[in-house]
Order: structure tokens, then C-alpha cells, then sequence
């Protein structure tokens, strides 16, 4: 009986969490069909005018294309970087490893704000004043950890004489890297991959010191929409996100599934 009643409490506490989570969602979600023109649950009626506004918001498009492209990269060059730098330190070839390791992740355990007036002052000094390339380099400061620790789990299970067969068998090692090992560890590349983009496109602290007036990404452009004008716009476009992370993470797991990205299954 006692264990069916510890039973019972771990499922409470699991949905009580599960509904604080989800709840401000649904609410955001609910508003963003709201007839009026402010953040009101839509009790008597629906509208979807809203949504059809998205599109015409000020500065929105050229916003988006921006947040696409500097994660899209930035997850790229930190896949390639954070590959190399998780076989290097899995390997135990590297001297400080450990120390290397730990730096990796140095940024995440930096508040945001403090990142960014770091990253300000640094490029500053550098005299890097490119607002595009500013934003690109400092989301992979931001990415490259989630990367690096994520394929360096992965890489803690891997058989690397796997790599050595195949180039016995007559593969380069970037070869070898490609056809065994990218296979293998094609659920920790995905999860990789899934953090570092929602990491970068969701980003706000590091990239308001480094945007201006002409160049700003989308988190950014929405905090503005909402100082200029909060109607419920603003929720419709953040449910819209929402759908589209739900539809990522839903085809993430028709690929490779959620069981295997989150290193409970082979």
C-alpha cells in the first residue's frame, strides 16, 4: 500500500509540474484568439485577425530572416567545433582536458547581461563594430557549450575502434568520421543541434547590447512591439513559435525519437 501511495504522489508532483509549466502557454496560446484589442481570454468569441497581422508588423520579416540565419549558422559552425572539441577531450589525447572541458561551458553558468557586456566591451576593444558578424560570434559563444557537452556525452559510449575497422577497410579519417561515427551518434547530434538553434534564435540578454536601430532580431523586435503597441499580435506570434518548436521537437522524434535524444535508449 505504501508503495502504491509514493506511486500516487510521484504522478501528482509530475502533473502538479507539468501544469505549472504549460499553463502560462495555454494562456499566451488562448489570448492570441482574443476579439478585442487587448490580452483578454476569448470567453464570448474568437478571432483570428491577429495571426493575419503577424506579417504586417514593422520591421518583422527583416527581424525573422535574421534570427533564421545567425542560428542556422551558429549551429553549424558549433556542430563542426563542438564535434571536434568533444572527440578530442573523449579521447583523453588532449592535455588539460578537464580544464578544457569545464571553460566549454563557462558561458552557460554567465548571466546573460553579464555576458553581453562582456561580449560589448570585448569587440569593442577588438574593433569589431559589424553588427551581423558581432551577433554571429557571440551566439556561438552561446551554442558551441550546449554542443560541446551534449556530443561529449555521446561520445563517452562510443566505441572509437570503430573508426579504426574503417579505415583498415580503406576510409580517410574524415571518412570514417562520416560514415561510422555521424551515424551513431545521430541522436546526440540532433539534440545537439535542437538546443544550440532554440538556444540562439530564442536569445535576448547577450544580443540586445549588440543590435542597433537598423539590425535586430526577432526577440528583440518583439519586446518593441509590445512597448509600441500590446495588442494581442504579440501572443499570436508566440504561439506561432510555440507550434513551430511543438512540430520540430514532433518531427525530431519521428526521425530519431525522444527516448534516444534524451540517452534513455540506444
Amino acid at each position: 500500500m505504501s508503495a502504491r501511495f509514493a506511486i500516487a504522489i510521484a504522478w501528482t508532483a509530475a502533473i502538479l509540474a507539468a501544469a505549472f509549466l504549460l499553463l502560462p502557454l495555454a494562456v499566451i496560446a488562448a489570448a492570441s484568439f482574443s476579439p478585442t484589442p487587448v490580452f483578454d481570454l476569448p470567453i464570448t468569441g474568437a478571432s483570428l485577425r491577429w495571426y493575419g497581422r503577424i506579417g504586417s508588423l514593422d520591421g518583422f520579416w527583416p527581424a525573422l530572416g535574421l534570427s533564421l540565419m545567425i542560428a542556422c549558422v551558429a549551429t553549424v559552425v558549433s556542430l563542426i567545433l563542438g564535434t571536434v572539441a568533444a572527440i578530442a577531450i573523449a579521447q583523453g589525447r588532449m592535455p588539460g582536458a578537464e580544464a578544457i572541458s569545464t571553460a566549454l561551458v563557462a558561458p552557460l553558468m554567465l548571466p546573460g547581461l553579464v555576458l553581453g557586456i562582456a561580449l560589448l566591451n570585448y569587440f569593442r576593444a577588438l574593433g569589431l563594430t559589424a553588427t551581423t558578424t558581432s551577433l554571429l560570434l557571440a551566439h556561438l559563444i552561446i551554442t558551441l557549450p550546449y554542443v560541446a557537452r551534449t556530443m561529449i556525452a555521446g561520445l563517452a559510449r562510443f566505441d572509437f575502434t570503430l573508426i579504426e575497422a574503417a579505415r583498415t577497410l580503406g576510409c580517410s579519417w574524415h571518412q570514417a568520421i562520416l560514415k561510422v561515427m555521424v551515424p551513431a551518434l545521430a541522436p546526440s547530434y540532433l539534440t545537439a543541434a535542437l538546443f544550440s538553434f532554440l538556444a540562439s534564435f530564442d536569445n535576448y540578454p547577450v544580443s540586445i547590447f549588440l543590435t542597433d536601430a537598423r539590425t535586430k532580431t526577432l526577440p528583440i523586435k518583439m519586446l518593441q512591439y509590445i512597448d509600441e503597441a500590446p495588442d494581442p499580435t504579440i501572443a499570436a506570434l508566440s504561439t506561432l513559435i510555440l507550434l513551430a518548436t511543438i512540430l520540430l521537437l514532433f518531427v525530431s522524434d519521428r526521425v530519431v525519437g525522444l527516448h534516444r535524444m534524451a540517452g534513455t535508449g540506444e
